[in-house]
């Protein structure tokens, strides 16, 4: 199985644009996590598109621990909130956004040659000094920027409604 194919008509330059002006802020405001959360959440029209604060611990690979991508995690709790609103069914809703978010990581991780945060960016950013230093070279604005708009764009498909369904179809007969 694979993700919807990123096409022309689905906004995915939209959903680009919106994640880098949210990433790339003056004022750092929003992490890796956040970034790709707030952006997901805006083009599948959930409630409470902007609210960013379950993904706030999230940056950096988990609390600056340098484990999975933030971007990765504020992806897959956008897909679950898609998931867990257009399927009833609660148990299908968690299959759904578990099979697709396996996907994605797996995607990611061909793409970059790795999902988690320490192996990406070769800083160890729960060390005050590396996370200055990480900070100050301005690697986040271009590999971890990569990231967020990789993750946005493979699923800004989904926000399709028959794309959804045909994807959640798939998912499911698996």
């Amino acid at each position: 199985m694979t993700l919807p194919s990123t096409e022309p008509g689905n906004n995915a330059a939209a959903a680009i644009a919106l994640a880098r002006s949210l990433f790339l802020r003056d004022d750092s405001y929003y992490g890796c996590a956040e970034a790709s959360l707030v952006t997901l959440q805006q083009v599948f029209d959930l409630p409470n598109p902007a609210d960013s604060s379950s993904a706030v611990a999230l940056n950096g690979g988990i609390a600056y621990s340098g484990s999975m991508c933030g971007a990765l995690t504020g992806a897959a709790m956008a897909l679950g909130r898609l998931a867990e609103q257009r399927l009833p069914d609660h148990h299908q809703a968690k299959t759904v956004a578990r099979s697709l978010t396996e996907i994605l990581i797996r995607d990611f991780a061909d793409e970059f040659s790795g999902h988690n945060c320490s192996d990406l960016i070769d800083y160890d950013i729960s060390i005050p000094e590396q996370h200055e230093a990480f900070i100050d070279s301005g690697v986040w604005r271009e590999s971890c920027m990569r990231q967020v708009e990789f993750t946005v764009s493979r699923l800004t498909a989904l926000a399709d409604e028959k794309v959804w369904e045909k994807t959640v179809s798939q998912t499911l007969a698996k």
